[in-house]
């Protein structure tokens, strides 16, 4: 387990109770309605590289029961472990299978779902939820997504989502009730993938409606 030494932070959310009130709701939100982007009032500063969207989810969602995992260039600068510790409390673990939330500074650098805790048949919900800052990323596909939460079909071109996503996501839905969550944080928004979405190509999913 990587440890920080406590130093000058910079500041978590402003008014800590009703700012993470709001970002739980947009949380919530999001992963009730996959791939609609819920406006998050990120009013914090966190240490660079970390984006101040995905550090307001942190410092709503971690405790001091919650291992978290950081990517290569989140953990080359130190200052942004020691603030999310001096925030919430959260253990900083050195393997993606031992945290409960997954931090990727960028798409490529997400590791892939299969490394990661799924929860048990008795416990689903101990699963690791993966959050990847999205700001600035490309499309990656024409994707369709369906399931709870989405009215007949969401178009969407999956930005943020890693290369070769796809049979992932698929691998992954394929485990419910276990299975990963997911989070995308753009700029001022997040959108939500919760396990129980099902999601296409967008030209595959024309060819099941034409043969249904």
């Amino acid at each position: 387990m990587t440890t920080f030494t406590t130093r000058s932070h910079t500041p978590g959310l402003p008014h800590p109770v009703q700012d993470a009130q709001r970002v739980f709701r947009a949380v919530l939100d999001a992963l009730a309605r996959p791939t609609a982007p819920q406006f998050v009032n990120a009013a914090v500063e966190p240490p660079t590289p970390l984006g101040a969207t995905v550090g307001a989810v942190i410092l709503t969602l971690c405790d001091e029961q919650t291992p978290i995992w950081l990517d290569a260039g989140l953990r080359a600068a130190p200052e942004v472990g020691a603030w999310i510790v001096f925030h919430t409390g959260a253990r900083i673990v050195d393997v993606p299978a031992e945290a409960l939330f997954v931090i990727a500074s960028s798409s490529e650098t997400a590791p892939a779902l299969s490394e990661l805790t799924r929860g048990t048949d008795e416990e689903p919900h101990r699963s690791a939820t993966l959050i990847i800052d999205a700001r600035g990323c490309a499309g990656i596909d024409d994707l369709t997504a369906t399931g709870p939460g989405i009215r007949e079909a969401a178009e969407w071109d999956g930005a943020g989502l890693p290369a070769g996503f796809l049979p992932q996501w698929q691998a992954n839905r394929a485990l419910y009730p276990c299975g990963v969550d997911l989070l995308l944080a753009e700029e001022t928004t997040v959108r939500g993938l919760p396990r129980t979405t099902v999601l296409t190509g967008t030209q595959q999913h024309h060819l099941d409606r034409r043969s249904a």
